[in-house]
């Protein structure tokens, strides 16, 4: 009899089922027929099939359009999970490439037109795609976004941060020219300045002289006019400076410091802030705008509804006119803003998760107002809130 075959829970069929699972070797990985073997007798008995020889064969008419076709589809979604990731920021290189290989389906690179990943990120430094340099820890890469749209928020942005104190510095200037001004008009007489009297020594005797006082002689009439000339001009530009300084004043104290109750609460919007903003915003129930072409020209700036969130980033949406249900990419789709008075839940920052009520939209600094409905601060109005933010629920 021949031997029967190894049971599911044997050590053996665990190993088989654990190495089928996860990632093999890239050496013995067809990437014209994308099938991974694994181990070097299961590449050889691939190599020599029909199906490897078709593929050969297609391969042979044309290879620098097969290769251009792999660099390209390698090279893009390289940026798109650099720019999902890591945004703007200054990241490891091969960080990068460690999370992109990590999928099963990935791209390999010993099928484009770069031997190695060195060479690969010098090509997205000379395109201009990527801010590179290198170290002592190796190269580093940093995403440059180039879309029209996030150049001109971030130019607004920065133009709303000038404008939030430049008017503030202009009051106070102001009003610290008209302080000096008034103290150089006037004259403060100085005041007499009393020391203690101190003996030197226990022996000495102390003295006092007392002078004469002379009496004083009789002005002149042209003497007290010339005097009351003086006083007069003296008591009009002291009038005139107060006066100078009255409007600052009353600015100075309606200027009210911050109480501690302001100052904790501020804290706290910091610190939630700091804790509730994310790189992924998806969420169920919201609605979104298909942003990319990628999915197809007739799903292009049409609105979906999202219905599940998978791995934090990826989304199941469904179409609101044709029903059809797609997987995306939280980069293929973008927030929707609803009409003043509709519902709105807050995707990301300090609120996150909370629905409100849409007051105001500022078009000029892509932001909105809104008023929390939910939660222990329902009530509350949140200003300057970015249209990334927050996006419309479904009624």
């Amino acid at each position: 009899m021949g031997k029967d075959k190894p049971g599911f829970l044997t050590p053996k069929a665990i190993a088989n089922r654990i190495k089928a699972k996860g990632l093999q070797k890239l050496r013995w990985y067809c990437q014209m027929c994308q099938k991974q073997c694994r181990d070097e007798n299961g590449f050889k008995c691939h190599l020599t099939s029909e199906s490897h020889q078709r593929q050969l064969l297609l391969f042979a008419e044309n290879p620098d359009q097969h290769i251009d076709e792999f660099s390209q589809e390698f090279e893009t979604e390289y940026l798109e999970l650099l720019k999902r990731r890591f945004g703007t920021k200054r990241v490891n290189a091969n960080l990068v490439y460690q999370e992109y290989i990590a999928f099963r389906e990935h791209v390999h690179m010993n099928s484009t037109q770069w031997e190695t990943l060195t060479e690969f990120i010098k090509h997205l430094g000379k395109e201009g795609k990527c801010v590179v340099d290198y170290t002592e820890k190796g190269w580093f890469v940093a995403y440059v976004d180039r879309d029209p749209e996030t150049i001109r928020r971030q130019e607004a942005l920065k133009a709303k941060e000038k404008m939030e104190f430049t008017d503030e510095e202009r009051t106070m200037k102001f009003i610290g020219k008209q302080i000096e001004r008034a103290k150089g008009t006037q004259q403060t007489p100085t005041e007499a300045e009393f020391t203690e009297l101190k003996r030197e020594d226990d022996g000495e005797k102390i003295t006092l002289s007392l002078a004469k006082k002379e009496k004083p002689q009789l002005k002149t009439a042209q003497d007290s006019t010339s005097t009351n000339a003086l006083a007069t001009s003296f008591s009009t530009e002291l009038k005139k400076a107060t006066e100078k300084t009255k409007p600052s004043t009353s600015k100075v104290e309606k200027r009210k410091a911050p109480s501690a109750l302001d100052e904790i609460m501020e804290a706290e919007e910091k610190k939630k802030e700091r804790q509730n903003r994310k790189d992924y915003w998806l969420a169920p129930g919201i609605i979104v705008k298909v942003i990319h072409k990628k999915l197809g020209e007739k799903y292009y700036k049409k609105k979906a509804v999202v219905k599940e969130v998978k791995d934090l980033y990826t989304g199941i949406i469904k179409m609101l006119e044709s029903g059809d249900k797609l997987k995306v990419d939280q980069t293929h789709v973008e927030t929707v803003i609803p009409n003043i008075g509709k519902t709105v839940l807050v995707v990301n920052g300090a609120y996150r998760g909370e629905e409100a009520t849409l007051d105001s939209i500022n078009e000029k600094n892509f932001s909105c107002t809104v008023t929390i409905k939910t939660g222990l601060l329902m009530g509350r109005v949140i200003d300057n809130v970015q249209y990334e933010d927050i996006c419309k629920v479904q009624s």
